[in-house]
C-alpha cells in the first residue's frame, strides 16, 4: 500500500533509472539503483523545481518526479506519522470487540484509544490468529458482526516461517464473502489486514 513511480534517481552522483514506492515508513528503490531507506534516516527533505531532493547517510539524493509529485512525497515524508489507532480507524467513539490475544503493547495502546472494548455494539472487530485454526475461529466467532458490514482487522506475524501467511488469510476471508481493503503495521512482529463485507454489484 503506497505510491510509485518511475523515474531518473541521482544516488550520491550514480544515475540510473529506478522504480521509487513511497511506502508508510519508508522509500523503497528497485531498479539500477536499489535500496530501502527508512524515514528517519533520510533528512534535509525538499521539493525542488521536478526534483525530491534529501540526504542518506551524508549522500545527496535526486529523484526526478516532477513538481507535484515531488511535493507530496516531500510532505509525505516530513509528516509524523499516524498513530496506531488512527491506522486502524480506532476513535473515542469506536466500540472495539477483541478476539485472540492482544498482549502487544502497541495495540493495547491503539485499543486504549476506543470508547471502549466490548463484545456488545461493536463497530470494529480485531482479531489476533496465529494458526490456522484460530484464524477459523476468529471468523466464526464475528460472523454475525461481519454479516452486518462491521470490518474486521486480522493480525497475524510478520515474515515467512509462521503458521499462518498473508495468502492464507486473504483465501479464507474471501472464501465467506469479505474484501480486504487496507494493510497496517501494529509492531515490529505483527501486521494486519482489514477486511469488509463485500459491495454487491
Amino acid at each position: 500500500m503506497g505510491r510509485e513511480a518511475v523515474c531518473t534517481c541521482d544516488w550520491a552522483g550514480t544515475v540510473g533509472e529506478v522504480r521509487a514506492l513511497l511506502e508508510s515508513n519508508e522509500l523503497i528503490l528497485r531498479g539500477d539503483i536499489r535500496r530501502h531507506v527508512a524515514f528517519q534516516k533520510i533528512k534535509g527533505v525538499k521539493a525542488e523545481s521536478d526534483c525530491l531532493c534529501f540526504a542518506v547517510g551524508g549522500e545527496k539524493v535526486q529523484l526526478v518526479l516532477g513538481a507535484s509529485v515531488a511535493a507530496k512525497w516531500a510532505a509525505t515524508i516530513t509528516s509524523p506519522p499516524a498513530s496506531l489507532a488512527r491506522k486502524l480507524g480506532i476513535t473515542e467513539k469506536t466500540v472495539v470487540r477483541t478476539i485472540g490475544n492482544t498482549d502487544d503493547e502497541n495495540l493495547k495502546a491503539a485499543l486504549a484509544e476506543a470508547a471502549r472494548v466490548s463484545s456488545q455494539g461493536a463497530n470494529l472487530i480485531v482479531a489476533c490468529v496465529d494458526t490456522p485454526e484460530s484464524l477459523k475461529m476468529a471468523i466464526k466467532q464475528a460472523g454475525d458482526a461481519v454479516a452486518n458490514s462491521v470490518p474486521i482487522w486480522i493480525v497475524y506475524a510478520k515474515g515467512p516461517g509462521h503458521p499462518l501467511n498473508e495468502a492464507a488469510i486473504r483465501t479464507a476471508l474471501r472464501d465467506r464473502g469479505l474484501m480486504d481493503s487496507k494493510v497496517a503495521s501494529v509492531s515490529s512482529n505483527l501486521t494486519a489486514l482489514r477486511f469488509n463485507l463485500r459491495k454487491s454489484d
